[in-house]
């Protein structure tokens, strides 16, 4: 899923509803994740900051990537040198995760659902 950070989240969500038509899959404070009412796995999340956020990490976030197995993925991850940016750990929403950063300098956020 594309991570779209904003510093405006009320037009940023306008835009993608209105001319995508996507829906409102979760809303949660620093994050709405939006998704196809057509074809509900086209995803994305639009992140912003707030000092109340339930994940106020995700603005640094680019891509986020849910995999059947993240702890074989982070063990692989740190095994091909890649810089872990932010180490393995279960969030409280009920997801596993890490951040690394891909060949393209980009920050992913790799997680499977606990």
């Amino acid at each position: 899923m594309p991570v779209i950070t904003t510093s405006h989240p009320a037009e940023t969500r306008k835009f993608y509803e209105g001319l995508l038509g996507f829906r409102t899959a979760m809303d949660e404070d620093g994050m709405l994740m939006l998704a196809s009412p057509s074809n509900p796995t086209t995803q994305m999340i639009v992140a912003w900051a707030s000092e109340t956020a339930a994940d106020p990490e995700l603005v640094s976030v680019d891509v986020s990537i849910e995999v059947a197995d993240v702890d074989a993925a982070y063990v692989r991850a740190k095994a091909d040198g890649l810089e872990i940016v932010r180490d393995i750990r279960d969030e409280q929403w009920g997801i596993r995760r890490f951040f690394l950063r891909d060949p393209a300098g980009q920050i992913i956020n790799i997680a499977s659902h606990i």
